[in-house]
C-alpha cells in the first residue's frame, strides 16, 4: 500500500476516534497529548542522522559537480520569493474576506513567546564543534552548519577523505532506509496525531468564535497549497505536469498537517522528493534542508492573517495600508528566523508578530491559544508543500531530477 493512502487512512480513522471521545475529559485529553509527544519524537527519530550524513555527502558532491553555491543562491532566491508571495496572498485574502471579530478575553500571561535571535545564533557555533552531534532534534541548523564544513573538508585531498567519504556514503544510505522504515509505520502512529487533532478541533469548534478564521485559514489554505503552488510549476522547463507533482507529495502534506512539526515531516519528504519527484539526493537534501529552517513562509502567513484579526478584535479603527506593509515586512522576515521552532511555527511568529509590533498588542496572541494547534498544522502544512515543490523545481532546473511514472510513486 502506498505511504501517502496508509496516512490518509490513518488520518481518517484518528478523526473519527477524535470525534468520538469527549472533548472536556481532561484525563483522555492528558493521555492523547502523552501519546502525541511519543508519536512526535518517533517520527523525528531518523531525522538527525539524515541531516548529518546525506547532508555532509549532497555537500560535497554538489562542491566536486561545481554546482553548490549555485543552488545555494537559487534556493535563497525562492524563499525569499516565496515568502513575499505567500505572505502577501494571505494579508490580501484577509483584508478582502475580514474575519469576525474575537472576543477579548482576559488571560494572565505566564509565559513570554520569545524567537531569541541571539541565543540562536549563540547556539550555532558551540564551544565544541561535536557537540552539535547531540542535538535533540529540534534545533537542527547547528547540525546543518557541522555537515557544511565537514562536506566542504572532504574536498581536502582525495587520498585522505576517501575512506571517510565512503563511510559517509553507506550511512547515509543507511540511515536513508531506517527513516523509510519509520515513514511506513506513521500511517499508524498518525491515528494518534489526528486524534488528538480532533478532539481539540472539535472543542474550538463548540466555542463558536474562530469559525470564521478557521474557514478562511482553511480555504485559502487548500486553495494555495493544492491549486496555486502547483501551477507554478508550469513556468519550469522542461515542462511537467503539475498534478503529478501534487499527487507524489500527498504523503508529506498529510504528515505535516497532523504532526504540525517540520521536524517530524524531514524524512518523509526526503523520502518523497526522491522517490515520487525524482529529485537526486545531492539537490533534494540540501534544499529541503534550506526551506525546513529558513523557508517557513506558510507559518509566517497565518501568523500575518491571524494578527490581523487581533488588530480588529482590539480596535474598531481597522487597520491602514501602512500598518498591512509593516505586518508583510515583519512576517516575511520572520520566516526566517523559525529554525528553533519545529513544533510551533506558525503560534511564535504570531507571538513574535505581536510583541515586535507593539502599540497594546504585545499579548494578543493569546486570546488565539485555544486553537494554536490549527493555526500550527495550516502553516506546517504549506510549509511543507512549498519544500516540495521547491526542491522539485530547483532540483529539475539544475539537471539533478529524472522523472518518475506515477505508478512506481511510493
Amino acid at each position: 500500500m502506498k505511504v501517502w493512502l496508509k496516512l490518509l487512512i490513518g488520518s481518517l480513522l484518528g478523526v473519527l476516534l477524535g470525534y468520538l471521545l469527549p472533548n472536556d475529559n481532561q484525563r483522555i485529553l492528558s493521555i492523547l497529548s502523552w501519546l502525541e509527544r511519543i508519536a512526535i519524537r518517533i517520527g523525528r527519530y531518523g531525522t538527525v542522522p539524515i541531516i548529518i550524513f546525506s547532508l555532509t555527502i549532497a555537500i560535497y558532491e554538489l562542491r566536486q559537480d561545481g554546482q553548490f553555491w549555485r543552488l545555494i543562491l537559487r534556493s535563497f532566491l525562492l524563499i525569499l520569493g516565496s515568502a513575499v508571495f505567500v505572505v502577501s496572498s494571505g494579508i490580501l485574502v484577509t483584508m478582502i474576506f475580514p474575519p469576525d471579530r474575537i472576543p477579548i478575553q482576559i488571560e494572565e500571561q505566564v509565559e513570554l513567546i520569545s524567537l531569541n535571535v541571539p541565543e540562536a545564533a549563540l547556539e550555532l557555533f558551540p564551544s565544541n564543534m561535536l557537540a552539535a552531534l547531540f542535538s535533540d532534534g529540534v534545533y537542527l541548523l547547528p547540525l546543518c552548519v557541522f555537515a557544511f564544513f565537514l562536506g566542504m573538508g572532504l574536498s581536502y585531498d582525495r587520498n585522505y577523505t576517501k575512506p571517510v567519504i565512503s563511510l559517509l556514503d553507506s550511512l547515509s544510505r543507511i540511515f536513508y532506509h531506517v527513516a523509510a522504515f519509520f515513514s511506513e509505520i506513521l500511517g499508524l502512529i498518525i491515528i494518534v496525531l489526528a486524534a488528538y487533532w480532533a478532539i481539540r478541533f472539535h472543542g474550538v469548534l463548540q466555542a463558536d468564535v474562530f469559525r470564521d478564521l478557521i474557514l478562511l485559514l482553511a480555504v485559502f489554505s487548500v486553495v494555495l497549497g493544492f491549486v496555486i503552488l502547483p501551477l507554478f510549476l508550469y513556468f519550469i522547463r522542461p515542462k511537467v505536469n503539475p498534478w503529478v507533482q501534487l499527487y507524489g507529495s500527498l504523503g508529506p502534506a498529510l504528515a505535516s498537517f497532523f504532526s504540525g512539526d517540520i521536524n517530524f515531516s524531514i524524512p518523509v519528504i526526503i523520502r518523497h522528493v526522491k522517490e515520487n519527484l525524482g529529485a537526486r539526493r545531492r539537490s533534494n537534501t540540501v534544499t529541503v534542508t534550506l526551506f525546513a529552517a529558513f523557508g517557513r513562509a506558510g507559518s509566517a502567513m497565518v501568523a500575518a492573517a491571524a494578527f490581523i484579526v487581533i488588530i480588529k478584535s482590539y480596535s474598531s479603527l481597522g487597520v491602514t495600508l501602512m500598518d498591512v506593509v509593516s505586518i508583510g515586512i515583519r512576517a516575511v522576515l520572520i520566516s526566517f528566523l523559525l529554525a528553533r521552532h519545529s513544533g510551533d511555527a506558525a503560534y511564535t511568529a504570531l507571538a513574535a508578530l505581536c510583541l515586535d509590533y507593539g502599540r497594546g498588542y504585545e499579548a494578543g496572541y493569546l486570546i488565539l491559544k485555544p486553537m494554536a494547534f490549527y493555526l500550527i498544522a495550516i502553516g506546517a502544512f504549506l510549509d511543507v508543500m512549498i519544500s516540495c515543490f521547491a526542491s522539485f523545481a530547483l532540483a529539475r532546473g539544475s539537471g539533478f531530477q529524472e522523472d518518475r511514472e506515477p505508478r512506481h510513486f511510493i
